[in-house]
């Protein structure tokens, strides 16, 4: 029995200790933190995740869809907060398409729990990993309270161990080895919404609410007990910027004017805020990804913003690739790697700029009435001729479609848009048959359109 080392026990570290094992390899999980299930979870711990196709197709593979769905809450689309508290729904896509807000903590114990099962894998945790020789294809780790070392020789290494991962940085002393680093402007803090006094949900459950107001927003997502994890998106410094907020007051009068109508739901505003810590958001990428059978996954290949809901379901959807690279090429991790390297680096380079091109869109332009008319007539094309004309959003979150494809027809597809929506009498005529058969042909061409 073939034997892989995971460095790294988060989401994509063990989904894919659960994918290996049942492929028939014996697999040991080293896990620098100790195990979160021995502690006591809290709904406001990390940004919620947006599970969408992608992810669901690998959680599938690993079998605890049931699971899933049992912490997973469906939201249908955006709830957008203007400023005077006005709300407009948004659907992500055709009637009944979600994604689905779940506890990052609460989906990895899950995973966990599911790789343990298993009699081909071990857990180790507080095993900080010190070292990969990728000739000999062995890593070493020191136990974080007790010093021990241990080395392990293996078939296989995966760096599933995040966007800081120590099996990169060990990659990088390797020759011709490109690594960029990028942190953006903006930062995070998050707030936690609890649930109403009879423990309902204080705003609409099946949504995700977002306060777009131009350089910064607010979001909230549902969490199973009726309380919304929120997240503050916003410059470092500037006029509206985290650096603003100096005392309480000023935070005080900053969520009243700008998100009255959070602000009036929110209990102990001041406190809340500052019980969360300022966090930031990196964007990472590097080439390779493989040395000899050792492969980086997930963040520690591709780390990527949280403004498309993409990150752990690229994470996942690369575990899912490789689970259907092991079947085509029976094993032979000699092409194995090589090929899942050179199929997901563009994709991950695509998502990485999807999610950047995607902040924008909610801070910016999910109030802009020519944005919103747009994507209307986007919606009514993709329902009328679902095969001639799909909304990016959809290609990325709805369909397996690779997200280098997607971009690329996106771009496309906004370029033919862009000219359409200059028209004077635009608005008048978003619903017209013909104008959807000009937006067509000049995707398409006339000959193509006859078929859609």
């Amino acid at each position: 029995m073939k034997k892989a080392v995971i460095a790294g026990a988060g989401l994509v570290g063990s989904l894919l200790a659960v994918i290996l094992a049942k492929r028939g390899y014996r697999v040991k999980v080293y896990e620098r933190r100790p195990d979160m299930r021995n502690f006591e979870m809290s709904a406001g711990k990390s940004i919620n995740l947006a599970l969408s196709t992608r992810g669901w197709k690998a959680v599938e593979l690993a079998g605890v869809r049931g699971h899933v769905e049992e912490v997973a809450i469906p939201m249908y689309g955006r709830q957008i907060h203007d400023i005077k508290g006005k709300e407009t729904f948004q659907p992500y896509g055709r009637e009944g398409q979600a994604i689905y807000s779940v506890s990052r903590g609460e989906l990895n114990c899950v995973l966990m729990d599911e790789a343990e099962k298993r009699d081909e894998v071990e857990l180790f945790f507080h095993q900080k990993c010190v070292g990969v020789d990728f000739e000999k294809s062995t890593a070493r780790f020191v136990h974080t309270e007790t010093g021990a070392e241990t080395e392990e020789t293996a078939d296989l290494i995966f760096g599933a161990d995040g966007a800081f991962s120590q099996v990169r940085a060990e990659m990088q002393k390797t020759r011709r080895f490109n690594y960029s680093q990028e942190y953006i402007p903006h930062g995070y803090r998050e707030l936690l919404l609890p649930a109403g006094p009879n423990g309902e949900f204080r705003m609409e459950k099946n949504a995700l609410h977002i306060w777009p107001r131009g350089g910064y927003m607010l979001i909230a997502l549902p969490n199973a007990d009726g309380s919304f994890t929120c997240t503050l998106f916003m410059p470092y410094e500037g006029e509206h910027s985290f650096e603003a907020l100096k005392t309480d007051e000023d935070v005080r009068r900053f969520f009243e004017e700008q998100f009255p109508d959070f602000s009036a739901m929110m209990p102990d505003l001041t406190e809340n805020y500052k019980s969360h810590p300022l966090a930031d958001l990196v964007i990472i990428r590097c080439m390779p990804w493989v040395r000899n059978r050792t492969c980086l996954i997930g963040d520690a290949s591709h780390a990527i913003v949280p403004f498309y809901g993409q990150g752990m379901n690229s994470g996942f959807e690369d575990c899912s690739v490789l689970d259907g690279l092991i079947e085509k090429n029976n094993h032979d991790w000699d092409r194995i790697l090589p090929e899942f390297q050179t199929l997901r680096k563009p994709d991950a380079d695509a998502i990485a700029e999807l999610a950047m091109r995607n902040y924008i869109e909610m801070r910016d332009l999910v109030g802009d009435p020519k944005f919103l008319l747009q994507k209307k007539i986007e919606a009514r094309l993709h329902e009328k001729h679902p095969k001639a004309w799909m909304p990016l959003y959809s290609q990325v979150t709805f369909s397996h479609r690779r997200y280098s494809e997607a971009l690329a027809e996106g771009k496309e597809q906004d370029k033919i848009m862009e000219a359409f929506m200059d028209l004077p009498d635009i608005e008048q005529r978003w619903d017209d048959p013909e104008l959807a058969k000009a937006i067509l042909e000049k995707k398409h061409g006339a000959k193509a359109v006859t078929n859609a």
